[in-house]
């Protein structure tokens, strides 16, 4: 996942990561990501949960706007 991330950004693409994982995220380093507090093979909820979803992805595509110094994980606060 990072080391993906890591070669699309050097091609001027900017990406941010939905993770499950914080500690394993972490130490792989992506250049962006959002940890979710979700059980494996739901990072964005339940399905067919548009609101709680578009909410995620939103705040997820906000990182990219973010000064902050990469890697970076930032946690996502459901509400």
């Amino acid at each position: 996942m990072g080391l993906i991330q890591s070669v699309v950004e050097r091609s001027g693409i900017p990406t941010v990561s939905v993770t499950v994982l914080r500690e394993i995220t972490e130490r792989v380093g992506p250049p962006r990501a959002l940890f979710v507090d979700r059980p494996l093979g739901y990072p964005l909820g339940a399905p067919n949960d548009r609101v709680a979803q578009r909410r995620l992805i939103v705040t997820a595509l906000s990182l990219l706007e973010s000064g902050e110094e990469r890697p970076f994980v930032k946690e996502y606060k459901d509400g």
